[in-house]
This record gives structure tokens, C-alpha cells and sequence, in this order.
């Protein structure tokens, strides 16, 4: 007599990823995750019904909330952009948050040390050193991993942390506004060195405008240009693209550096921007945050910018629950983790199948 013992379910890669697949995997996550949280909401004993309004609703229905969601969109867009292109040439750069502070660190500099300048020419310049800052602290990650094989998302993840205690030391010491009353943050900056108002009525600026165009350039770089190729082409399979002639150490320099650059861009037109003087709250977690938009968007352009609104939604949307559902800003965060991993999981089921292998056969006297 023979019995017949059934394994664990493996994981097969399917042939083709299905395109529709694809599309509904976000939307089917975001399903699931405002599901699993509100069993969690009744838990804690919030009206679920009011969390939902406050937190994926209001947000889209009012236009003092839609504009916030507007200003919050432009530094999470600009940041998971740069990392996308990072991340499909499997190149984890998970620093993005040291480098967004280090952007607003640079850019600082300017009205901090010339605070009567004055001039157009203040916030061009704060963008630009901003950008230079980012690319900066990304190149000391570049540097480590390139010369002695450091794991990428260890010394950025490290660096953020770094970048965060040379923050409180320049507002606790050298950059510490003499008469702000003993708070941790700089000078006001003057009218020119902030960037110019989008929308009137609003703190929405043209950083949403550079973090559309970036979205176009990043799109055509990935899609048209030769050296977006090779970057996809490493990422997909570095055995090819070495045998190609692919230097695996050019797309790790390139990956972190754009995506430094970006991450320190959006940290510049943070403090020439909503805060207008640099403070230790400048560290809000958008570096992560776009982590999170980055995948939610496929790694695609166009994905991307749909799911950097949705994720200032969740931003807006959570301090409006906050207020008025009376919910932990630890739920909030929550939301935001298990979007990611409902993503995954879904974005898992597009590209494998499971699949009940039989055990060996075996016989019974």
C-alpha cells in the first residue's frame, strides 16, 4: 500500500506577466489594506466609517485639503522618481531620507549666511545647491559600495541617520536663530529665496511643476535613452549585461547619484517653500514614504505620479483623522506599511502561481 503526501505550496514563475494583472494590482492592495484596517479601527473602538471619510475621502472633496494634498505631492514624486530608476537597475537606495536633509542642509546655506541678499537669482540657486547636496551624500554610499562591496542599503539607511544628527547640531549650534527664542531652527528666509506660489491661496509652489517635468525626463531616460537600457538591462540580468559590457559600477554611481539628486531637490524646495526657514521637522519621513510610492507605481513614471498623490492623500488624509476620528498617528503609519505590503503580495501573484507539488511516494506495509 502506497500513500501519496502532498509538500508545501511552491511558488512557480509564470511565463508572461499579465498586463491587466499589473494594472489591478494596486488598486486591489489598497482594497485589501483599507479592509484589513478597519478590523483594526473596530478594535480600538474608532467609528471606521468616519476613519475612511476622514483619511481617503475628505481629501478629494475639499480644496483646502486637495491643496495640501497638491503641496505634499511634489517632494514624495520628485523622491520616488529618482529612486524607481535605482531600483530597477537593482540598486536599493533606501537613504533617500539623509539626502532629502542634506538637500535642505545646502540650500540652507544661502539665506543663512547672506540673509539681506536679494535677487531672483536666491532660490534658483537654493534648488540647484540643494540638488548638488543630495547627490553628494548619495555619492558616500556610491563610493562604499563600489571600492569595498558595502551593502547599498545599509550605509544609506546609516547615513540617513547621520545626516539627521548634522541637522540638530547646526540648528542647536552654528545656524541657531539668536532671537527664536531658543527653538531649534534658523532664520526666516526673505521673499526671494522662496520659491514662487503655484496656485493663489495656497502653499502649492512650483516645486510640482519640477517634479512633473522630472517624471517626463525619467520616463524618457527609462524608455529612450541608451544608458536607461543598460541600467534594465543590468537590473533584469546582470550576467548579460556584463557580458555585454555593462559596467555593474557606472549604474550603481548613476542610480544613487539621480536618485540623491532628486531626493535632495525635493529637500530644497522644502525649506524655500511651506517652511521657509530650516527646522528639525524638516525630517517628515518622505524619504521612506517614497519608498513606498515608488513600488505602489509599478517603478514606472506614470504609475508613480498616480500613486504620489494617492500616498499625499494618506498623508493629508491621516491628519484630518487625527483631528477628527480621534485616530493614533501610529494607525497611520500602519495604513501606510501594510499598503506597501499588500502591494507586494499582490505584485507576487502577477509574476508567480502557486503551485502543490506531490511529496515522493511512499509505501506502507
Amino acid at each position: 500500500m502506497s500513500r501519496t503526501f502532498l509538500s508545501l505550496p511552491t511558488l512557480i514563475r509564470r511565463e508572461r506577466a499579465s498586463l491587466v494583472a499589473n494594472l489591478l494590482a494596486p488598486p486591489i492592495a489598497l482594497i485589501v489594506t483599507v479592509i484589513l484596517n478597519l478590523g483594526l479601527y473596530v478594535g480600538m473602538g474608532r467609528d471606521p466609517a468616519a476613519v475612511v471619510y476622514a483619511m481617503l475621502i475628505e481629501p478629494f472633496f475639499s480644496w483646502t485639503s486637495f491643496s495640501e494634498v497638491l503641496l505634499k505631492t511634489g517632494p514624495l514624486l520628485l523622491i520616488a522618481q529618482g529612486l524607481a530608476i535605482g531600483f530597477r537597475a537593482k540598486v536599493f537606495n533606501i537613504g533617500a531620507e539623509g539626502q532629502f536633509v542634506l538637500g535642505a542642509i545646502f540650500a540652507s546655506a544661502i539665506p543663512i549666511w547672506w540673509p539681506d541678499a536679494t535677487g531672483q537669482w536666491i532660490w534658483p540657486a537654493m534648488l540647484l545647491l540643494g540638488t548638488i547636496g543630495g547627490a553628494f551624500w548619495a555619492s558616500l554610499t556610491a563610493f562604499w559600495r563600489v571600492r569595498l562591496n558595502a551593502n547599498e542599503i545599509l550605509v544609506s539607511l546609516m547615513l540617513s541617520l547621520v545626516a539627521v544628527q548634522l541637522l540638530n547640531y547646526l540648528l542647536l549650534g552654528p545656524w541657531k536663530d539668536p532671537n527664536g527664542f531658543n527653538f531649534p531652527q534658523s532664520v526666516m528666509f526673505q521673499y526671494d529665496a522662496m520659491v514662487p506660489i503655484l496656485l493663489e491661496g495656497t502653499r502649492v509652489n512650483v516645486s510640482l511643476i519640477l517634479a512633473l517635468l522630472l517624471s517626463i525626463a525619467a520616463w524618457v531616460f527609462m524608455q529612450k535613452s541608451f544608458i536607461g537600457y543598460k541600467l534594465q538591462v543590468g537590473g533584469l540580468a546582470p550576467r548579460a549585461a556584463s557580458y555585454a559590457g555593462f559596467r555593474e559600477s557606472r549604474a550603481i554611481w548613476l542610480s544613487l547619484l539621480i536618485g540623491g539628486a532628486a531626493a535632495g531637490l525635493a529637500g530644497a524646495a522644502e525649506v524655500a517653500g511651506p517652511l521657509g526657514q530650516l527646522q528639525r521637522s524638516i525630517s517628515t519621513g518622505y524619504g521612506y514614504a517614497a519608498i513606498i510610492v515608488a513600488y505602489l507605481g509599478g517603478l514606472h513614471p506614470i504609475g508613480i505620479i498616480i500613486s504620489a498623490i494617492v500616498m499625499a492623500a494618506l498623508y493629508i488624509g491621516g491628519d484630518n483623522a487625527m483631528v477628527s476620528a480621534n485616530l493614533p498617528v501610529a494607525a497611520v503609519r500602519v495604513f501606510q506599511g501594510s499598503l506597501l505590503l499588500a502591494y507586494l503580495v499582490a505584485i507576487a501573484f502577477t509574476r508567480y502561481r502557486l503551485a502543490w507539488r506531490p511529496a515522493a511516494t511512499r509505501s506502507a506495509t
